[in-house]
């Protein structure tokens, strides 16, 4: 007959054993996949500070002479762009390519020096497989500014735990990129984490940390990474579309659809009746200053203190932008608007109008000579 309590004190050793082999995961450390990763990562500092933007924020270089993927921020808005290295060094950058649908931008160490840095294949890592959900994973960023020059990027674990559509806002400004992201357990999505890197836990590139959105479906903060290999829909100056991916940034250097040299060639100048606040920062919010009385703007129920976030379904980030969409729109053309009044979003129709022209004023009848 089997004595239960031997049978019992054997069981607890085969136990005992077991986790005694297995390794302790709460001390498992990564610090050797974090050192080579944070190799490759950089700091990025631009513009910012203005109504809680953040002027710092994180990239990854993908190529030995600099270039680094990130992305598309309002902090890049800048000619002040600087670059701070792992290993201290700090540059002046510029941007190269802003891709809206993907939500991406690249940015170039802007020096004549010889650069060979270190950088993540993203050609490489794009052809491994996509992590499934409850993949292990590292978060890095330069999330609160932690780092400024050669300190390590912040390190975060958790899982994935899930995959879907994006479907974010920032206050009333709706995400642009609505492809499918990684969707994480971590709070990585914090100030400066826009551009940081997504790993799983041996060091395998999975995506970009994304901005800090709101879920327009449970309106609660999202803690998302924009997957490498992701691509998007876009249409090119002659309204044909075309699929254009991060890898295809990161190859051809260069935005699909270029901006035209003068977009106002070939149109007549318009009037709108809007007087802004002072432009006195390079990311001035296009507010309402004034609006002239019987205006295309007063018309169409325009106020001061609107701020104008959305022309014709285009999002405005600052005064020049306001500018530039301006300047496209033709005389008597039906104009769209979008602008915040207090908490609440607008919506307005304006009309705009032809350009004023001064009344010259009438000639004098030259006297006629005498005649002899």
């Amino acid at each position: 007959m089997t004595n239960p309590h031997a049978a019992g004190r054997a069981f607890l050793a085969v136990v005992a054993a077991c986790l005694w082999a297995a390794p302790a995961r709460a001390d498992e450390s990564f610090a050797e996949v974090t050192q080579s990763i944070n190799n490759k990562m950089v700091k990025l500092f631009g513009s910012g500070g203005f109504r809680g933007l953040a002027h710092y924020g994180t990239g990854i270089l993908v190529t030995s002479d600099g270039y680094i993927l990130t992305v598309a921020a309002p902090m890049l808005d800048t000619r002040e762009l600087r670059v701070h290295l792992s290993d201290g060094r700090r540059y002046h950058a510029k941007v190269v390519v802003q891709e809206p649908e993907l939500d991406v931008a690249l940015v170039k160490i802007d020096t004549k020096e010889k650069l060979e840095l270190p950088f993540f294949d993203v050609f490489a890592e794009a052809k491994k497989p996509m992590a499934d959900a409850g993949t292990g994973i590292l978060a890095f960023s330069n999330q609160f500014e932690i780092a400024t020059r050669d300190e390590p990027v912040s390190v975060q674990r958790g899982i994935i735990a899930a995959i879907t559509q994006l479907k974010g806002r920032r206050g009333v400004h709706e995400a642009t990129f609505h492809g499918n992201v990684y969707v994480v357990d971590a709070i990585t999505n914090n100030p400066g984490a826009a551009g940081g890197l997504l790993t799983t836990r041996k060091g395998q590139v999975l995506g970009l940390i994304g901005k800090e959105l709101r879920n327009e479906l449970t309106n609660t903060w999202i803690n998302y990474a924009i997957p490498i290999q992701t691509s998007a829909k876009v249409e090119d100056k002659d309204g044909k579309e075309k699929t254009i991916s991060i890898l295809e940034i990161v190859e051809k250097k260069e935005n699909y659809v270029a901006a035209p040299k003068n977009p106002n060639k070939d149109k007549a100048d318009n009037y709108h009746g809007i007087t802004l606040v002072a432009n006195v920062v390079e990311l001035t919010p296009p507010y309402v200053e004034d609006v002239t009385p019987n205006s295309p703007a007063a018309k169409a129920g325009l106020q001061p203190d609107d701020l104008i976030v959305y022309i014709n379904g285009e999002q405005v980030g600052n005064i020049n932008d306001l500018e530039k969409l301006f300047g496209r729109i033709r005389p008597e053309e039906t104009v769209k608007l979008e602008v915040r009044r207090g908490d609440k979003l607008q919506t307005l129709t304006m009309v705009m109008g032809k350009p004023l022209v001064p009344k010259k004023p009438k000639k004098e009848p030259k006297p006629e000579k005498d005649k002899d």
